[in-house]
């Protein structure tokens, strides 16, 4: 490598510089990194004084809040969030966390990729693929770079033709486009987040779009008496308002209790009644309140049960109500009788599995069932498990029961991410790119639980057609961090250094899946592009961001990557890409619609004018909206100010609830589906592992059970820990954990119960081994005593750090100790991880904040 990289500074003053900030503002402004306003350049009086400037804070943390950067002559200086309006409970400031307000440290940080590279020993048809992930880097051209894809994708798909490339993650559209232009590729499929919600719920009826699973919008949560959240910590998963909004509610006079392995920052903000429970147990617990609302109910004198509406909006309840053609003996409440199967579902059975005693079951049942307002909002981490359908069924078969539903101040459903505390369809939305769509003309999809099988075996479940054969030889790593947030990526990366033959990755940081590919390529970040609209975001407000710099480096955007890409394909690029990214920013903002104050009619959001298309050289009309296209792209939000009685306000399933027959669900029946055989032969199309047409019980693989070698005698197995995985502060998922300000504050210990700790002569702060069936990893232990013995935390995300010499990561990433195991519908069973914990005598673990960032110079060529 030469002494000098190619923008002129040396790579030693490069890393001495104290800050990024000061590393930005020493390099050449011939390299683009002077900021521009979004409408028109900045004068003179405005690049001295600093301009503030609304700068995306794009990450899939559920927030989406409004960030803001001052730029002061090309550089940015600081960072704020909301001032936009004065804060108040009806409409609440869209304030950024810690994560957004380091943004800067992300987008200027020191481990930014700043040329195109390849592996060392890297050649066509993979060279020495042993040495991915620790083979040096090579600096070279865009040129080289593109050209190698472009022929590697050739050779590839002339070999082993289209399902051999397989484009990983689902956030590439610009890539999926090229490649299905190409003749298709292999795509993957799963359910990162969601768990068992995301394709169970429809078969029950319970499934309202994206994100909408039966909540109430935040005004309609004050009128709750009790709110019950069941394995959600929005003060960790969704920060922003989410936290602010159950804040209300308690304000306006609601109990809380918070189910979780842990007492969580939620449960103490709330004041909430804390029920430890088993990670993975849901199930057990939901069975056995709902044989004691059985075992409890008068309808006369102590009503727990709402029986008109288990009649009129459900079916498979009991055997009067069941579907025609199913046999009357399998309805689920004389399963939960035990009236055939001679096991009823007690809270004294329920007990021994989700470790919450008889009497605090019983206690449940009769809050629950014995309020006359109940919010049940559980997030998706409880059913982010192996056979996770089960738990998902069970829980709203618990609403149904209690009529708690599609009434004012009465939900059952899911609250988090962006519509925590805040059900319900978008107010206001951004428009199209006018990009065209293409199809992917190739069908094959591999399901998350079966990236490391395919890898090893060559082979993948196809749903309705068995196991199927599929050759993967070129992997490309779209925006995503498949290799980083999928289970067990030890096995994953000794895979990769046998297996496949070219792995590429356009990202602006060494993550995961960069680390181990054959060629990376640096795109921009958000701050770096013409301007996007950060949406979804909460349904009340629309938040956009412009460019705050110019691409740094040599890094290039998504979009012109693909389209280079494609040219060298021999496509069309002009067909896939028809306008510009100048133009599809501005078709988003001239497509922002909002629900006008009937609550019923989409108007237009901005007032645009033919002097704000002469300004901009765009494509456009002139139309009249709520706020002129200057004063939104100034202020960076636009925000619908609610009330009490608007006509905003939005109750789940209230026309269902009111009139079943007028407004039927989309399920078989037309109803809420408690016997579902639908849900059963959906399982049986995969073959996997059968999911009972009722939210019957069935173990959980992996699960607490299976932490006992012999269950009935409670004898400990070799993996006798749960594991959990909470969202983090430092982190969204897997982004920003590379960034220094973070790892300082948030230094992703593994939370240990204080018995367990002075059982195993482990003390605060120690180094600990995590094992697990698939892989070990290193954490200081955090020692406490707000989380059940028996189970461990590790918090979600940590970049994944193998040490080579023994084979332990070093990073403390839960994906080095999950496993892929294909249950149900194909969700990933995140939350159920059997582990043990010891005592590390080893080499003394670096702390992450002292730890070198991922920082890669490669060598000239």
């Amino acid at each position: 490598m030469t002494n000098k990289s190619r923008s002129g500074i040396s790579r030693r003053t490069f890393i001495q510089l104290g800050t990024a900030a000061a590393a930005i503002a020493s390099l050449p402004l011939s390299r683009g990194l002077r900021a521009e306003t979004a409408a028109a350049p900045s004068s003179a009086a405005a690049d001295k004084a600093g301009v503030w400037k609304p700068a995306a804070c794009w990450h899939n943390c559920g927030g989406r809040c409004l960030n803001k950067a001052l730029v002061v002559g090309g550089v940015v200086e600081r960072q704020k969030t909301d001032d936009t309006h004065t804060d108040s409970a009806d409409a609440p400031q869209q304030r950024g966390c810690l994560r957004g307000r380091s943004q800067r440290k992300q987008v200027f940080g020191l481990d930014r990729i700043r040329y195109p590279m390849k592996r060392k020993n890297w050649a066509p048809g993979g060279g020495d693929k042993s040495l991915r992930g620790r083979d040096q880097w090579v600096r070279i051209s865009w040129d080289e770079a593109l050209d190698i894809v472009a022929s590697e994708t050739k050779r590839i798909k002339e070999k082993y033709g289209n399902e051999s490339i397989w484009l990983t993650g689902g956030s590439g559209a610009n890539y999926f486009n090229v490649y299905a232009n190409y003749g298709g590729y292999t795509s993957d499929w799963g359910t990162t987040s969601w768990g068992a919600w995301l394709y169970t719920s429809p078969y029950l009826g319970v499934h309202d779009g994206w994100y909408k699973f039966g909540a109430n919008d935040r005004i309609d949560l004050r009128k709750s008496q009790l709110v019950v959240l069941w394995g959600a910590n929005p003060a960790w998963s969704s920060p922003g308002s989410p936290s602010y909004n159950y804040l209300q509610a308690r304000k306006a006079g609601a109990r809380f209790i918070c189910i979780d392995p842990s007492y969580t920052a939620t449960s103490e903000l709330l004041d909430a009644q804390w029920v430890p429970i088993n990670p993975g147990t849901d199930h057990a617990l939901a069975l056995g309140i709902m044989y004691a609302l059985l075992e409890e109910d008068e309808p006369t004198t102590n009503p727990l049960i709402d029986w008109d509406f288990l009649n009129r909006c459900c079916v498979g309840f009991d055997k009067d109500h069941m579907p025609a053609g199913a046999n009357p003996d399998d309805n689920f409440k004389d399963y939960l009788l035990g009236t055939f199967t001679r096991e009823p579902k007690t809270p004294e059975w329920a007990s021994e599995i989700c470790g919450v005693s008889p009497e605090d079951i019983r206690s449940l049942a009769r809050q629950i069932g014995g309020t006359e307002r109940v919010a049940m909002l559980t997030g998706w981490a409880p059913a982010r498990i192996h056979d996770g359908e089960g738990w998902v069924h069970a829980f709203s078969t618990l609403g149904f029961m209690t009529g708690h539903m599609g009434r004012p101040g009465r939900m059952t459903g899911v609250s988090c991410h962006y519509a925590a505390g805040n059900g319900g369809p978008r107010l206001v939305n951004g428009g199209g790119t006018g990009l065209p769509s293409f199809p992917n003309p190739i069908k094959t999809s591999i399901n998350h639980n079966e990236i490391n099988r395919v890898l090893k075996e060559g082979v993948c479940r196809q749903r309705g057609a068995g196991d199927k054969r599929i050759d993967v030889q070129m992997m490309f790593h779209t925006f995503n961090a498949t290799m980083q947030t999928r289970a067990n990526i030890t096995e994953g990366i000794a895979l990769l250094r046998e297996k496949v033959e070219f792995i590429v990755s356009p990202t602006y940081v060494l993550h995961t899946s960069a680390k181990y590919s054959d060629v990376v390529l640096p795109v921009t970040t958000e701050w770096e592009r013409e301007g996007t609209i950060l949406n979804p975001s909460n349904r009340e407000v629309l938040i956009v961001a412009v460019n705050i710099v110019q691409p740094l480096y040599e890094a290039k955007s998504d979009q012109w990557v693909a389209k280079e890409i494609g040219k060298r394909l021999g496509l069309d690029v002009d067909k896939i890409f028809p306008i510009s990214e100048k133009q599809q920013f501005f078709n988003t903002l001239q497509g922002a619609n909002v629900i006008d104050e009937d609550g019923k009619t989409k108007v237009p959001l901005l007032t645009i004018t033919e002097q704000d298309l002469a300004e901009w050289g765009v494509s456009g009309r002139a139309q009249q909206g709520k706020i002129t296209l200057k004063a939104f792209l100034e202020k960076g939000s636009y925000q619908i100010m609610r009330k009490e009685g608007d006509n905003y306000g939005y109750i789940a399933y209230e026309d269902f609830v009111r009139d079943p027959e007028g407004h039927p669900r989309e399920t078989g029946s037309g109803k809420f589906e408690i016997y579902c055989p639908a849900l059963t032969k959906a399982s049986k199309e995969f073959n996997w592992s059968e999911v009972p047409p009722i939210p019957a019980y069935t173990p959980k693989a992996k699960g607490y059970e299976a932490s006992f070698a012999d269950w009935k005698g409670k004898v400990k197995s070799k993996y006798p820990f749960q594991v959990y995985n909470p969202h983090y502060l430092r982190r969204s998922h897997s982004t920003l954990d590379n960034v220094p300000w973070l790892r300082e504050a948030w230094p992703s210990p593994v939370y240990l119960n204080k018995s367990d700790a002075v059982r195993l002569g482990i003390k605060h702060g120690e180094t600990v081994l995590i094992t697990s069936a698939s892989g070990k990893t290193l954490r200081p232990a955090w020692v406490t005593e707000t989380l059940k013995p028996g189970v461990v935390a590790l918090p979600h995300g940590s970049w994944f750090e193998l040490d080579e010499k023994n084979g332990v990561d070093l990073a403390g990433a839960d994906n080095a100790i999950t496993e892929q195991v294909a249950t149900g519908l194909g969700t990933s069973g995140w939350n159920t991880v059997l582990c043990n914990v010891e005592k590390w005598h080893g080499e003394a673990l670096i702390a992450d904040v002292a730890r070198p960032q991922r920082i890669i110079f490669g060598e000239e060529q």
